[in-house]
């Protein structure tokens, strides 16, 4: 299923962890229509890093998944409001980030993470947080502002 025209629901779902542990990771039609969202924030980022292959990491995590993973019990994943992601062609991760940061695109949450950026959508009728964040070490989890 096609979510935008250039992401599938099925990228959006696909998780290695969840096929290697047997765990159900279908959304159900709530968090389809947040993937579709998702999708079209993913559509301003891509023409925003001229329009090069984005490869999605994560997208929508089941429940289960998400506890398997290591993911807070808060995860936008798990709404379907959420994309870790890399466009290399463009840049490094923090490249990206910074580009991201730096333009007119909405999201509640962009995270600097391991290797990837982690772009958050808020559930609907909730005001936008625009936190930008880097994920430094289990440790110091978090520092305001992103730095390539």
């Amino acid at each position: 299923m096609r979510l935008s025209e250039h992401f599938t629901l099925g990228e959006f779902t696909f998780s290695e962890a969840a096929t290697r542990r047997g765990l159900d990771n279908t959304p159900n039609s709530t968090v389809i229509r947040n993937l579709c969202r998702v999708a079209a924030v993913m559509e301003a980022i891509r023409m925003l890093l001229n329009k090069n292959t984005i490869v999605v990491h994560s997208g929508y995590r089941s429940e289960a998944l998400n506890t398997a993973v290591g993911g807070v019990v808060t995860s936008a994943h798990c709404y379907g409001l959420a994309c870790d992601f890399v466009c290399s062609k463009f840049g490094t991760p923090g490249e990206v980030a910074l580009a991201v940061m730096e333009s007119d695109i909405e999201y509640d949450q962009l995270i600097l993470e391991y290797g990837w950026v982690h772009v958050g959508l808020a559930q609907d009728g909730l005001p936008l947080r625009h936190e930008t964040l880097t994920k430094r070490s289990p440790a110091a989890p978090y520092e305001i502002g992103i730095r390539p």
